[in-house]
């Protein structure tokens, strides 16, 4: 069974200007955006190995996270929840 993180910050690659995420990151104990970090190729391949699911907040709600390919090239998204902006860009800057 995958185990579940709360994702509660990112790391942008600035440099893109397809607004990449670089890192996501969360809290070890649950609040705040400290504790963990992984590299967006780390947590894809957990996703896809079922090592790791991932969840943020969207709108107030749990959304899941899920890998998509767009041009050959492997993102993270949430599942569609019709809140916006987009749930993981808006979510604040790791530190």
């Amino acid at each position: 069974m995958a185990a579940r993180h709360e994702i509660t910050c990112i790391v942008p690659d600035g440099a893109d200007r397809d607004r990449r995420i670089d890192r996501i990151g969360g809290a070890s104990g649950g609040t705040g955006g400290g504790g963990w970090r992984l590299s967006l190729d780390e947590a894809i391949a957990g996703i896809e190995n079922n090592t790791w699911e991932f969840w943020t907040r969207g709108g107030g709600k749990p959304v899941e996270v899920i890998v998509a390919t767009h041009n050959g090239r492997k993102y993270l998204k949430t599942e569609a929840d019709g809140a916006e902006p987009n749930n993981l860009l808006s979510l604040p800057t790791c530190q």
